[in-house]
């Protein structure tokens, strides 16, 4: 039996217990109220935020909403389950402790959605919030089909369609994925429809038209509120990428104006500093966003500035650490294959491993141009030109102009 229908069991226990006219001698009151302390302490925890992400009255107010759903959800109200998943969601995104709250998330999802509840907005919500996760999870082909089930449900709900965009995209049918934002775009024109279509612009190589996708979701959030920091922080890396780093380090200023500990935004300023060949400043700052969250590509930006400064032993010492972390996510259910080939070619310049771990990316989704990409460059570098070619031209379909695309064009020819 899972802990949220033993706690509705408890709970209802405890009322008959408390409604008997008679006192029942083997129904000590102890004991009842033991097991429901004990019901309780088996319901998905939510863990405390690094006082620096606390972001004023937003902590208190996630943990006033995690208290009162926590409270609706153990008496069998299928609401509140949903908000404490979708808590869940936002806190994995704010805090990096994916580990544990994604399998929580999605182990309450799966309960919903296995449940035969007589609310079709719920299912479809629970539905949507499970994809949702998937695609965090990188399941993506489960993602796709949660995603088209939900949608038979609402399609009418802009959410639903950013999801499938998504799962299309990363499925490499840019085809429907385009199709799936046309619909998002027409049902709600807002900060998370407009990133999409700035992304499959980026795909498509009109960066330049990316930006300005990039800067309407911008301009359609509410400063400091974690979606539009996103955003910024998406804008911030396409004005890196194609070459505008002074307008880069404006955006991620602007993110530290209203969320002064925006990890995601301290290390960008880093990679910028990297860039520029200021090794100091980049450490500096890579600590610092280590220090409020546990992110395993902050870890990995740090290899990479010691590799530079010929820090051999620093550099082993925490490629021990990024391995402990990505065996973590994997046993949370992180899909991180193309994580593990990224880490292999860059830092252990190991392309055999490389190899494998691509080529199960490949198996999965093989017209993603970003896995076919992967795998021309580890080709490339194996010196197996033919294969490399075969694969450049699946990661070049859509016509992308990533700088490391062109440079792989340019390498194989």
């Amino acid at each position: 039996m899972n802990s949220l229908k033993k706690l509705a069991l408890f709970l209802t226990l405890f009322f008959l217990w408390g409604c008997q006219s008679e006192p029942q001698t083997n129904n000590d009151p102890s004991d009842v109220e033991r097991n429901l302390v004990a019901a309780i302490e088996d319901f998905p925890k939510l863990l405390d935020r690094h006082e620096r992400i606390r972001q004023g009255k937003e902590w208190e107010t996630v943990q006033n909403q995690y208290v009162q759903n926590r409270k609706a959800a153990i008496s069998g109200n299928p609401e509140g389950q949903l908000n404490i998943a979708l808590i869940f969601m936002q806190e994995a995104r704010i805090t990096g402790e994916h580990g544990h709250y994604y399998p929580a998330a999605l182990q309450l999802l799966d309960e919903l959605v296995d449940q035969e509840i007589n609310n079709a907005d719920l299912q479809f919500r629970a539905m949507a919030a499970k994809a949702a996760v998937l695609l965090s999870q990188h399941e993506f082909a489960s993602a796709l089909q949660t995603g088209l089930e939900a949608v038979t449900i609402n399609p009418y709900n802009a959410q639903i369609y950013g999801v499938l965009t998504d799962a299309y995209v990363e499925m490499g049918n840019y085809h429907k994925a385009i199709e799936m934002a046309d619909k998002m775009v027409a049902v709600r024109p807002d900060l998370r429809s407009y990133a999409r279509i700035s992304y499959l612009r980026e795909i498509h190589g009109l960066y330049e038209e990316a930006i300005e996708a990039m800067e309407m979701a911008v301009e359609a959030g509410y400063p400091g509120l974690e979606e539009t920091s996103w955003a910024q922080l998406e804008l911030g890396n396409l004005y890196s990428r194609y070459g505008y780093a002074d307008k880069a380090k404006v955006q991620y200023e602007a993110i530290l104006k209203y969320r002064p500990d925006y990890p995601f935004a301290i290390a960008a300023k880093a990679q910028l500093a990297f860039e520029e060949k200021d090794y100091q400043t980049a450490e500096e700052l890579l600590k610092e966003a280590c220090s409020i969250i546990p992110e395993v590509g902050f870890y990995e930006q740090l290899a990479h500035v010691y590799a530079q400064t010929n820090r051999t032993v620093e550099k082993e010492a925490i490629l021990k650490d990024i391995m402990i972390m990505l065996q973590e996510d994997v046993e949370s259910g992180h899909n991180m294959n193309l994580e593990y080939a990224n880490l292999y070619i860059e830092l252990k310049t190991d392309y055999k491993a490389a190899l494998q771990f691509a080529n199960r990316a490949y198996e999965a989704r093989p017209n993603n141009i970003d896995t076919n990409r992967m795998l021309a460059r580890i080709y490339a570098e194996q010196g197996n030109m033919q294969k490399a070619k075969e694969h450049l031209q699946k990661a070049t379909i859509t016509g992308s102009k990533h700088p490391e695309l062109i440079e792989l064009m340019k390498a194989i020819g």
